[in-house]
């Protein structure tokens, strides 16, 4: 299925040391590389890591004695300290050789002037996600990020209902990504296909709440960049019925909205880049539930 697999390529940031997961460095890293010669790896995007556990993570990696595979992709957290976590990155890459790299950076820069800093700290060979509230205001300091070079990204969840921001608000931030040409990722509560009533944590007592799906998210993106009308989008946002989505090989449809392969390319290489997630598993299951993906 072409625009499917054009749709999920590489989608999936690999965030198994944050809730609710909360894996240990060892696990983690364990995790990825089995995630990686899978058949299944044509999904799995780049390892998320604060840059204050590098050297926890540069221990993990060193045991597994993967050298000699192809190299792995890291995004880094940034922590207070951009400047000092970027010469740590820097000292990180000349020293995996090749074998790791940090490509991507992402933190909670919050001004025109925080992401003017770290643009010009950084340099051209990293691309910086400024982590920004989903608030009205967000437009603006998306306009921000379009003059500062960087792009941009949206909590979509976490573990209490509070975590979660409304339908309205993630086509308003979405909205202006669009309008000033700024790619986006996502974080956090997209662990399903389909919007619905999820547990928000893995443990037995957890609440349940609303949860987006990542095709809503992700297709729903798509059909703003085509031309849906925002209203059209926060439907396609809290749309629950599996009915509503179909696939072919040369096209997906979400109800009377047609996004074909090359649309939903358009989409991934320019606009909405990656979400991160705790789990990798998840995310494959329901799409196998949904008859998307073939049994593993």
């Amino acid at each position: 299925m072409k625009a499917l697999r054009a749709l999920l390529a590489a989608i999936v940031d690999y965030a198994g040391l944050f809730p609710p997961a909360a894996l240990d460095m060892p696990a983690a890293v364990r995790n990825y590389a089995e995630y990686r010669t899978s058949d299944d790896a044509w999904m799995l995007g780049r390892f998320v890591v604060p840059v204050s556990r590098l050297d926890e993570f540069r221990a993990a990696h060193e045991h597994l004695g993967d050298s000699s595979q192809p190299p792995w992709h890291l995004s880094a957290l940034l922590g207070q300290d951009v400047r000092d976590d970027l010469r740590a990155i820097s000292a990180f890459n000349e020293r995996a050789h090749g074998h790791v790299l940090i490509d991507t950076i992402e933190g909670r820069l919050s001004t025109e002037t925080a992401m003017r800093e770290a643009r010009a700290l950084a340099g051209a060979e990293l691309a910086i996600f400024a982590e920004l509230p989903p608030q009205p205001d967000s437009a603006t300091l998306i306009g921000a990020a379009a003059r500062a070079g960087v792009h941009v990204k949206l909590r979509t969840g976490g573990v209490t209902r509070a975590a979660f921001p409304s339908a309205g608000q993630v086509v308003r931030f979405m909205r202006a990504c669009i309008d000033r040409g700024v790619p986006f990722k996502c974080t956090a509560g997209l662990h399903h296909p389909l919007t619905g009533e999820y547990r928000l944590t893995y443990q037995p007592t957890s609440d349940v709440g609303p949860m987006f799906g990542f095709l809503n998210v992700f297709l729903t993106a798509a059909a703003m960049m085509d031309g849906a009308s925002d209203d059209d989008a926060m439907q396609m946002l809290d749309e629950r019925r599996v009915a509503a989505l179909s696939s072919t090989d040369d096209a997906l449809r979400w109800e009377d909205t047609r996004l074909d392969a090359e649309t939903v390319e358009r989409l991934r290489d320019d606009f909405a880049v990656a979400f991160g997630s705790c789990s990798f598993t998840e995310p494959l299951e329901g799409l196998r539930e949904l008859a998307l993906l073939s049994p593993a």
